[in-house]
């Protein structure tokens, strides 16, 4: 590691556990791709120069089997500063949009919370994302969640929380077709919620590692169709991520030094029009929002969100909610809503 780690024994074992999470799923998608050696490059980042933690992202961008990648992990950590009520937040982040419209994206989040009172908490978030949909992807998907996690009422429970979180309600639809969140996870047994945590991180990635190695070989040629509504679909993903995901619009406001990836999920490219064209359908304030991000992006039909777009999307973000703090309750939640900022805070 080039950053500090915390001194916590349960945040270094969730700092291992995450760590492995990712080399796992990045073989997995290098061996999908038949590309083992120079598929992922890795980035590193630091908070605060490395003495509040820091993260890898392993990322890649318009490869023929992957439009855009990014498998990240990061720690941070506050062990030197007492009057911070975090003592450590440790988490696995991915989002995979492959090149194919007939191949569905996916967004893995597995995350330890802990806090100087002893308290600690799993989130854990697993969901299918296709343009196109093929319903026995999205089966299989929610089959190996289902095996993950054996108590039907939970697995059940996740399944409702995920759909609650992931509802576009101007658009009224979902980012997806299964959708499996827990919110600030806890039982009496902290090994058996670690053991949970693993067996989702892992049924989640081989799931859907299995889902493009066995679709792949089967696909035709692309046809303009299909590429319109992979754009389409995109766009529709990014507006979400955007103007709805708590879990970005938080990690912008704690810090800015990684910005470019907390938008790790933005697909590689838009239909600005499309997205121009729902400004109407958005409730005060967030209509003011939904034109700055307009404002940060190319001219054009379709549009690319490069790294420069990326910073400029996220200093229009953290600009918007300092400037209205109350469009924050307006962003997704279950029923749970995370005090992740406030975490950070003295």
């Amino acid at each position: 590691m080039n950053f500090t780690v915390a001194q916590s024994a349960s945040a270094a074992q969730a700092l291992g556990f995450v760590t492995e999470l990712q080399q796992h799923f990045a073989r997995r998608l290098a061996a999908v791709a038949g590309d083992q050696t120079s598929l992922f490059k890795a980035v590193n980042w630091l908070r605060d120069h490395g003495r509040h933690g820091g993260g890898t992202r392993l990322g890649c961008a318009d490869h023929a089997c992957y439009q855009r990648a990014s498998i990240n992990v990061s720690q941070v950590h506050y062990d030197d500063l007492p009057e911070k009520r975090l003592g450590a937040a440790t988490a696995l982040s991915t989002i995979i949009h492959p090149r194919h419209p007939l191949l569905p994206s996916v967004h893995i989040h597995i995350s330890w919370t802990e806090m100087k009172s002893g308290e600690g908490y799993w989130r854990m978030m697993a969901d299918l994302n296709p343009a196109i949909v093929h319903e026995a992807d999205r089966q299989r998907f929610r089959q190996a969640l289902a095996d993950a996690c054996p108590d039907t009422s939970l697995f059940a429970h996740a399944c409702a929380q995920g759909d609650a979180y992931f509802m576009i309600p101007v658009l009224q639809r979902h980012r997806g077709v299964m959708h499996f969140y827990l919110e600030q996870y806890r039982s009496d047994d902290t090994a058996a919620d670690a053991e949970l945590a693993r067996r989702i991180g892992f049924a989640a990635t081989n799931a859907y590692a299995d889902i493009i190695r066995d679709r792949l070989p089967t696909l035709a040629a692309v046809t303009a169709q299909q590429q319109q509504a992979q754009l389409d679909y995109h766009t529709l993903y990014a507006f979400q991520v955007l103007t709805l995901d708590r879990g970005t619009t938080t990690g912008l406001m704690v810090h800015d030094q990684n910005d470019v990836g907390i938008l790790g999920s933005l697909p590689a490219r838009l239909n600005r029009a499309l997205l121009a064209s729902w400004l109407p359908r958005m409730p005060d304030p967030q209509q003011a929002l939904l034109q700055a991000i307009l404002d940060c992006l190319p001219d054009g039909h379709v549009v690319t969100i490069d790294d420069a777009c990326k910073q400029r999307l996220a200093a229009a973000l953290r600009q918007h909610y300092q400037d209205y703090p109350e469009a924050l309750s307006m962003q997704a939640s279950g029923d749970i809503t995370p005090p992740t900022v406030a975490n950070h805070q003295a």
